[in-house]
């Protein structure tokens, strides 16, 4: 016969094969996902400021008028505005991916929910902008109320004194929100709402190099 019609049998890698599984049962997949989604929304949002027009500025302008701005004078500029919101919706999905994972690495629920609830928020924001008055307000206020609970609890998935800071920027983000008119005559709009969204973005790149390491 010109042609064998036995499989071949390819030889496996015990070592490798046993490295993926615990790589897909720990995890150290979420980490990388929570990392990867802090790092594209702090750079995704620091490269649509760079593209945004003169007058935007850091205490008066808030992050998702780089996305649209508020009606009834909505504006939205590009680059920036489609860098936004895809850096949104982007950061969005990793994050309900990673909550998805934990959900099958046998996370506590209330974890895996407030992680999910931050991805649903981020993405909600993208697909959203600030010219939407019903809904991107919503999304955003799911955003930091959830994302500083997430960042609270998820001290339950690390070890002191990494998770006291931890859930240091959970308290960070919610206080700067429920205290925010005592705030933005200081810092201004923008300026009080980076207290609010920085510290979340911390924590993901925190956490996830965290998860990561911890699992290496």
């Amino acid at each position: 016969m010109l042609f064998n019609s036995e499989k071949v049998q390819l030889p496996r890698d015990p070592n490798l094969t046993d490295t993926c599984n615990l790589f897909l049962k720990s995890r150290s997949l979420p980490g990388l996902l929570l990392f990867i989604a802090g790092a594209v929304l702090l750079m995704g949002i620091i490269t649509a400021e760079i593209f945004y027009p003169a007058g935007y500025t850091t205490a008066h302008s808030e992050i998702s008028d780089l996305g649209a701005t508020r009606p009834p004078d909505s504006i939205s500029f590009q680059p920036s505005a489609s860098i936004f919101n895809a850096t949104m919706i982007i950061g969005g999905l990793l994050l309900l991916a990673a909550s998805l994972i934990l959900f099958w690495t046998k996370t506590k629920w209330y974890i895996v929910l407030f992680f999910a609830l931050v991805g649903t928020g981020i993405l909600g924001v993208g697909l959203f902008p600030g010219d939407n008055v019903f809904f991107h307000p919503l999304f955003a206020l799911l955003t930091f109320i959830s994302g500083g609970l997430a960042a609270i609890v998820s001290f339950e998935m690390t070890h002191p004194p990494f998770a006291y800071l931890l859930a240091l920027l959970g308290v960070i983000t919610l206080f700067f929100l429920f205290f925010s008119p005592v705030f933005i005559p200081i810092l201004g709009d923008g300026g009080t709402e980076r207290f609010v969204a920085y510290p979340l973005i911390i924590w993901m790149i925190g956490l996830g190099g965290y998860l990561i390491g911890k699992s290496g």
